[in-house]
């Protein structure tokens, strides 16, 4: 089975660091959005697709990746955010978009990461300290049962 995680990772990190967490157990490549040939996706049967989150979405290099792709058929994917809020809600509209294109979401997974974004710099922002063990604990469980789906 071959995997695939696609993040972007900006100011801190967290997504980046939660990514590799995931890759090990699934045993994944990971690339930036701007490394994938949107051609090849066909050649993974499980892909995630992650970031921080911006005022509520994700970073618009993911957003335009997902402008340039669709289904091969029932593919499998992921999603998975990094936040100062740490809610998974924020997910819900990466999902509709990758569920329209034809895609099988089978999972999807949000923590908090320490976020500086915007006026929260002004007040030495939220949540720092994550993502923690804590946090990389529940990624390693999560994508331990994308394993198994």
């Amino acid at each position: 089975m071959k995997r695939l995680i696609i993040y972007e990772s900006i100011h801190h990190k967290n997504t980046e660091k939660i990514a590799k967490v995931m890759g090990e157990v699934l045993k994944a490549e990971l690339k930036n959005p701007k490394d994938v040939n949107v051609d090849d996706l066909k050649n993974y049967d499980l892909i995630g697709f992650g970031s921080g989150i911006y005022y509520g979405k994700f970073h618009k290099n993911i957003l335009e990746l997902l402008k340039k792709i669709k289904s091969e058929g029932k593919q499998r994917v992921f999603v998975f955010s990094t936040s100062g809020q740490g809610r998974e809600q924020y997910n819900e509209s990466l999902k509709s978009e990758l569920k329209e294109k034809g895609f099988e979401v089978v999972g999807s997974f949000a923590c908090k990461g320490f976020d500086t974004y915007g006026p929260l710099k002004l007040i030495g922002g939220i949540a720092k300290g994550r993502p923690n063990e804590e946090d990389f604990s529940n990624a390693r469980e999560f994508a331990a049962e994308l394993t198994i789906i």
